[in-house]
């Protein structure tokens, strides 16, 4: 039985679309980072303006690191929802192709994660600098653009890190208990001990993106090609689990 690629896209985006916990992790990339936006600068964005080693550019997407913790639970229920009751296996026989089912999984997560983490990055910057009076920047700031950009590009990605290795470990709880923690403390930590090496990690590459003049040996995209390859390196480890073990 040969299943277009059609097919395989638009089944996977009705699953997509009919799990509450996946749509809502979706949505909460949005909401969260809004609803943090409109809180810190609404209360101390002014404030901090003032603050001498204030960085306006890197500083109006703090909501991001928020936005982040939803994308990738977002990439991890997406994903864990097919080892749910034997779901798997019920998708592996109406699509005999693994190589297919993974790639059109992995796209219907990726796809939906870049739209909304653009729509959240833009929506973010630009909410956030209604309350910042004298101190607002616009697009037109140097690196804003790009800024906004990559962020959207950074959530997304976060999102494919999160359901890669959601296909590895075969569960959401395992991931979201690995990778929150990493990214809110055990990155931090890291970073205070190892110094410049930090900046390879991860969610320290990515966003780099949002600084207006990154320091250390990565620039802007390139430690956003940095977190790509990490993203790149979790699909490839859950493509090859995938494909050698039992539904």
């Amino acid at each position: 039985m040969t299943v277009s690629t059609t097919a395989v896209l638009r089944s996977e985006w009705i699953k997509i679309r009919s799990v509450r916990s996946v749509t809502g992790s979706l949505i909460a990339v949005l909401l969260v980072t809004l609803a943090i936006t409109v809180l810190a600068f609404a209360t101390v964005g002014q404030a901090e303006a003032d603050n001498a080693d204030a960085e306006p550019l890197f500083d109006a997407f703090y909501a991001l690191n928020f936005g982040q913790i939803a994308a990738i639970s977002f990439g991890a229920t997406a994903i864990s929802s097919e080892y749910l009751n034997g779901a798997v296996r019920i998708s592996l026989a109406a699509v005999p192709s693994r190589n297919l089912f993974y790639a059109a999984k992995m796209a219907l997560v990726g796809a939906p994660a870049l739209v909304v983490g653009l729509a959240t990055s833009f929506s973010a910057f630009l909410v956030g600098q209604m309350f910042m009076g004298k101190y607002a920047i616009g697009l037109g700031e140097p690196g804003a653009l790009r800024a906004a950009f990559g962020g959207g590009i950074y959530l997304a990605l976060m999102a494919l890190f999160a359901a890669g290795l959601t296909v590895l470990l075969r569960s959401a709880v395992a991931v979201l208990s690995l990778l929150i923690p990493f990214i809110l403390i055990v990155s931090f930590v890291i970073g205070d001990v190892a110094g410049g090496a930090a900046q390879y990690l991860p969610d320290r590459a990515g966003q780099l993106v949002l600084h207006q003049n990154p320091e250390g040996s990565l620039g802007p995209w390139s430690g956003l090609a940095v977190a790509a390859a990490w993203a790149a390196a979790a699909l490839l480890a859950g493509w090859w689990a995938f494909r050698r073990r039992d539904a």
